[in-house]
């Protein structure tokens, strides 16, 4: 294949993808700022008396309403769609009167939406439409009008939803921005609603969510021979022991881990190493966390450490009680990453 049967169809979609973000740019300069200010001013009344933003379309217009009811969800702002077709056999019963309905339609003569209108009404629901005709039977019968018309499809028939469906679209993402700023969420408030995903896990998860408790790790005595020591690096598999302080068995002491073993045997004759006991291996000085230090800050003192690599760290509570063992292994297996 050649350069020149490429260089069509790439130039072909290239003038449909500038055809359609024009036509996004013409629906900034169509909308009317008093109807986006009542739009945004009923969605903040919904987040404040915690009711409900009720989105429905029917077709290509219902897949965008319910990506808009997911992005709001996502946000904070409780949103859901309805099927206007199930609305009218019994689902109606989801839309309380302090909810806010937005209903989508680019001919805005959608019949199924036409009759859940007068319901909508009834129950003293607001009603925001977003239609590609400002004058039509919908937007009569919604209190708040927001114009998504375009001057014609990207499709080449004029016909399949494409631009259409996209300044919708645009436009439901551009009031879950300006809802937010409004809002002032925060990443910590994204992230409540995202804790499967890597900005979640930064901002959510603690070094108490994936530590390994005391419950599984005894504390040694500062007086425990070596042999018991590397009988207890062995069996918990966490890389380390931790050491109680002497009259204080709940209380961090210090800790041992492998590299601490190595180094005592290379600094005393191996006639000695019978001899040796956990007060004599231990470091008394570890680094240590608390159990709400956030799991990604553990992990960002554990990389920038510069005495020696560190693995595990000791969490600790109040007047160095001991809480639990956090492992490099865990945080790293929790998809976290400082990018370091």
């Amino acid at each position: 294949m050649g350069p020149s049967s490429r260089s069509f169809p790439l130039s072909a979609l290239t003038r449909c993808l500038e055809e359609e973000a024009a036509a996004i740019a013409a629906s900034a300069h169509r909308l009317d700022g008093q109807q986006v200010e009542s739009a945004l001013d009923l969605m903040e009344r919904c987040a404040e008396t915690r009711s409900k933003l009720v989105i429905t379309g029917v077709g290509k217009s219902g897949i965008v309403a319910r990506k808009i009811a997911a992005t709001f969800s996502s946000i904070g702002l409780m949103a859901i769609f309805l099927n206007p077709v199930d609305a009218l056999h019994g689902d109606l019963g989801l839309v309380a009167p302090d909810d806010i309905t937005l209903l989508l339609s680019n001919s805005g003569e959608t019949q199924e939406l036409l009759e859940i209108l007068p319901h909508l009404r009834r129950r003293g629901t607001a009603r925001i439409a977003l239609v590609g005709r400002i004058n039509s039977s919908l937007a009569q019968g919604c209190d708040v009008v927001l114009d998504a018309s375009v001057d014609r499809e990207v499709c080449p028939l004029n016909l399949a939803p494409t631009a259409s469906t996209a300044v919708a679209m645009a436009i439901g993402d551009a009031l879950a921005a300006v809802w937010m700023e409004r809002r002032g969420i925060s990443p910590q408030d994204f992230a409540l609603n995202h804790p499967a995903g890597s900005l979640g896990k930064q901002l959510t998860l603690t070094a108490a969510d994936l530590m390994v408790g005391t419950a599984t790790l005894g504390p040694l005595e500062t007086f425990t021979p070596l042999a018991e020591v590397i009988a207890h690096l062995t069996a918990d598999g966490v890389g380390a022991c931790w050491v109680a302080r002497e009259g204080q068995p709940s209380q961090l002491g210090g800790i041992i881990t492998d590299g601490d073993l190595r180094r005592a045997l290379q600094s005393h004759p191996p006639a000695e190493w019978s001899l040796l006991t956990a007060s004599d291996l231990m470091t008394t000085d570890p680094i240590t966390v608390s159990g709400d230090t956030l799991a990604i800050n553990a992990l960002e003192a554990m990389e920038s450490n510069r005495r020696k690599s560190i693995s595990v760290l000791p969490v600790v509570g109040d007047e160095r009680r001991m809480l639990g063992m956090l492992r490099l292994h865990d945080l790293v297996q929790a998809g976290l990453t400082t990018g370091a």
